[in-house]
């Protein structure tokens, strides 16, 4: 999909929100769905069988969302421990969907082999919006670092603190959608005063690999196991995904730590962020949903063989 030029309607060409234009952005957010009804409730039946995790909460004016994570029944200090996040952007909806399918149907599958711990939704007031941003304009995945002011990533920041350094593998669940070109760019463009440039939405699964950390094999075990499953985006005719070269097929690098990317807060040796692309006329949210259950358990079973 490439995008058309659009103006964002917020705002004066070049010149940075200021507290006007983040109060008109935030009365534009509407509520599209429940936190509590399709993750809490998730959680609640898959807590039968597994531990849940309070991690705290996020409070934007009178709206205060209770974050949860899942953990390994049979957690176990000798063994390595696996990281698998979903909702970072809470509209990227197979993320979350995928990382509470995983939990409920293949979780046990590491009892004895792995701790598994999973965040399934880090930005609930973002999944209820459909929207990239929290209440506050803020990307949580560019917060994954010291001084980072989302309260979302924050949170899971101290989840996994008592585990840092533990983690053998971190997969960050994610995707590209359509709204990536016709809203939440030109948004960012709009906010931050700079010009907004159209791009390209890759047709399919890919990966992003950390730049100062690559592995290539993880990738490419990952890539194998979700070609079963959906279709891996090819390249543009410059031979990128939104605008980055392909290092293998379906795979890019970012630098996760310098960018605040969550995929780089664990300090996992083994680290990916996924994106699907459910606009896609080739698949279903069944099948995005699916893509991401079969690249959590071909990384998982990557390390561990």
């Amino acid at each position: 999909m490439t995008s058309q030029t659009s103006v964002y309607p917020i705002g004066t060409p070049g010149t940075p929100w200021g507290d006007v234009e983040r109060r008109a952005w935030l009365d534009r957010q509407i509520k599209h769905r429940s936190y509590a009804d399709d993750v809490l409730t998730a959680l609640a039946d898959i807590g039968r069988h597994a531990p849940i995790v309070d991690y705290g909460q996020v409070a934007y004016g009178d709206e205060q969302f209770a974050l949860r994570a899942i953990r390994s029944t049979d957690w176990r200090d000798h063994l390595p421990c696996a990281l698998i996040t979903g909702g970072v952007h809470g509209y990227e909806t197979s993320g979350v969907h995928g990382a509470l399918a995983f939990a409920r149907a293949h979780l046990t599958d590491y009892a004895g082999r792995l701790n598994v711990l999973i965040a399934p939704c880090v930005s609930p007031w973002a999944y209820e919006r459909i929207h990239r941003w929290n209440a506050h304009a803020i990307d949580p995945n560019r917060s994954f670092r010291a001084g980072g002011e989302a309260q979302e990533a924050l949170a899971l920041m101290r989840l996994i603190a008592p585990w840092f350094g533990r983690f053998m593998v971190h997969i960050d669940l994610h995707e590209t959608t359509d709204s990536d070109e016709s809203e939440f760019r030109p948004a960012l463009a709009a906010r931050d005063g700079k010009p907004y440039e159209p791009g390209e939405i890759p047709d399919g699964f890919y990966l992003v690999d950390d730049q100062d950390n690559p592995q290539p094999q993880f990738q490419q075990a990952i890539i194998d196991a979700v070609s079963k499953v959906t279709h891996i985006a090819p390249a543009d005719a410059a031979g990128n995904l939104i605008g980055t070269p392909l290092v293998a097929p379906g795979v890019i690098r970012y630098p996760f730590k310098a960018l605040g990317l969550c995929a780089g807060a664990s300090d996992a040796r083994f680290t990916t962020t996924t994106e699907v692309y459910p606009d896609s006329a080739r698949t279903t949210p069944a099948e995005c949903v699916a893509a991401q259950v079969a690249a959590v358990r071909a990384g998982l079973d990557y390390v561990l063989a």
